[in-house]
Order: structure tokens, then C-alpha cells, then sequence
């Protein structure tokens, strides 16, 4: 068993699926002091978050200014469209200038912004997240960015045993990296899922699977169709946001984005369909049998 160390003390502001993930590996890494503060908490729809935090021994916090109280480092990890919110909730409340992670899949411009509203009372720093973080965790690899991101990586990686790179030392490196790539990862996935629904339809998925195989000889386009839908389903509505921040950032480099757009309304129809029992029954399972749900839901709606 790792020592349990008592420093850096932390701080997370949201704290869904990306928060608990990181959080839970720190812990089992020995790291002791964690504080987690999420607007759901004081809802009924924040019990599953309260209860993730409570089994791993961080400190619910009654508000972000309690969770931030102290910490030396604070990771905001919420929505994409509460990102400059979350920093906002903090703000008052920093003493010690405390390192700010900022893990949000936002736009370079945004994250710039969050910059500039926290001032000198934190040392920012510009925080890409480029890879599922199950199973990793609190190792999954991530690219910083940022004037403090030279400084806080020895922290993160001696103390803290994450994983990581420095993508330069200007604020929205690491965020532009990041949105740029999903135009490609989280397109393809909306291009495979219209793709095989339309085959569904036309009952011809071996054949279309087949004849993609000409093209892209080592991918199995089964295997494909079914993780790229099931990554939808699960998150399409997380993705979709993203989508939109993707989008921004197109737009702050002077192109119209046309793909990005369209991608985000097929993300988010299909994580709309995802929470719908019909369809989460089928995943992973038979996959004419999820592409019948899916296309059944979309119908519907």
C-alpha cells in the first residue's frame, strides 16, 4: 500500500465522471486531502456524485468557496458551458495563489478568458485531457499549457503520478490541440453511426462494413460501428457541448464549421436516444439489434 501523503491538498470543482475518475486514482495513489464541491450536490440528482465521493474519502464541500479553501491545487472539471462559471464561483474565495487546472473541453478563446477573470489569484493553467479516462484514471495523459504549466508539471507528475506534456506557454495550446482532434475523433463517430443506420435500413451492414474494409484494410468496421455508437450513446450529450466549443474554436481561427455543427446535432440526438432503456439494453449486445433501437428512438423523438 502506498503512504498516505498529506500534500498537495486539492480541490475539485465538478465532480461527474472525469472529477471522480481522477480523484479516485489519487486517493488509491495515497494522495489524502482531496475536497470536492458539484452544483448538483445540494440536489437529489447529486446523490450518485455524493455518494462516489464519500467512498473515496474526499471531503464534500458545501460550496466551492469551502471546497477551494486551502487548496494548492484546484481542477475544474464541469460542463463545457460552465467552465467560466466554475471559475467565477472560485474567484472571491483564492488565497495562496494556488495552481488553477483547468481540464474543460473548451475553446482556446474560452479558456483564455478564464485566464484573465482569475487574475493573479491563481496561476492558471490551460489542461487538455486526450484520452478516455477510464481505465487510467488520474494517468490518463494530458498536455498543459500556459505560462505555469512548466512549473506545475514536475507537482503532477513526482507527487501526484499523472501523466503528461507541455504543449507551449501560451494559454489555449493544449485547448486547441484538443478541440481541433475532435473534429476528426468525434466526427467519425457521428459519420459511423448515419452511416450504419442507413445501411441498417437498407439491410446491407455486412456489405457496407465490408466494402469500408477495402479502404481501411485494418480496421474491423463491426467492431468500429459498435464502440463509436456505444461512446455516443453513453456521452453524446457531453459531446455534443464539446462539439459546440469545437465549433467556436473553427470560428476563432476564421473557418465556418460547417462539419463540427453538424456533428454536435448528431451527437446530441444520439445521447438523447442513449438514455432511453430500449437502447441502452442493446448495447454491446447484438448490433442489428442496437441499430434497430437506435434508429427506432430517432423516429420517435
Amino acid at each position: 500500500m502506498p503512504q498516505p501523503r498529506n500534500t498537495p491538498r486539492l480541490c475539485f470543482i465538478g465532480f461527474g465522471e472525469a472529477g471522480q475518475a481522477i480523484a479516485s486514482g489519487l486517493r488509491d495513489s495515497g494522495i489524502e486531502t482531496i475536497a470536492a464541491w458539484d452544483i448538483l450536490f445540494p440536489k437529489a440528482q447529486g446523490e450518485p456524485l455524493r455518494h462516489a465521493g464519500s467512498g473515496m474519502g474526499a471531503r464534500l464541500a458545501d460550496s466551492a468557496a469551502d471546497a477551494a479553501r486551502g487548496a494548492d491545487i484546484i481542477v475544474s472539471a464541469v460542463t463545457a458551458a460552465s467552465s467560466l462559471d466554475a471559475a467565477k464561483s472560485v474567484e472571491p474565495h483564492l488565497t495562496g495563489k494556488p495552481y488553477f487546472l483547468d481540464i474543460n473541453s473548451v475553446s482556446p478563446g474560452r479558456k483564455k478568458k478564464t485566464e484573465k477573470l482569475l487574475g493573479t489569484k491563481a496561476r492558471y493553467v490551460d489542461v487538455a485531457i486526450l484520452a478516455p479516462i477510464h481505465p487510467k484514471r488520474h494517468q490518463t495523459p494530458v498536455l498543459l499549457a500556459g505560462p505555469h504549466a512548466a512549473t506545475v508539471m514536475p507537482l503532477l507528475i513526482d507527487e501526484l503520478e499523472m501523466r503528461g506534456a507541455i504543449a507551449g506557454e501560451e494559454t489555449g495550446a493544449a485547448a486547441g490541440l484538443k478541440m481541433i482532434r475532435s473534429v476528426m475523433i468525434k466526427g467519425i463517430e457521428a459519420l459511423t453511426l448515419e452511416c450504419f443506420l442507413a445501411a441498417r435500413r437498407a439491410g446491407i451492414v455486412d456489405e457496407v462494413a465490408m466494402s469500408l474494409k477495402n479502404n481501411y484494410p485494418t480496421l474491423d468496421w463491426n467492431k468500429v460501428m459498435e464502440y463509436n455508437i456505444e461512446r455516443m450513446a453513453s456521452h453524446g450529450i457531453r459531446r455534443a457541448d464539446e462539439m459546440d466549443q469545437v465549433a467556436e474554436t473553427l470560428r476563432e481561427l476564421g473557418l465556418d464549421p460547417l462539419m463540427a455543427v453538424a456533428t454536435s446535432a448528431r451527437q446530441r440526438e444520439m445521447g438523447k436516444a442513449g438514455k432511453q432503456p430500449a437502447v441502452r439494453e442493446t448495447l454491446n449486445k447484438d448490433r442489428l439489434a442496437m441499430l434497430d433501437s437506435i434508429s427506432n428512438a430517432i423516429e420517435r423523438k
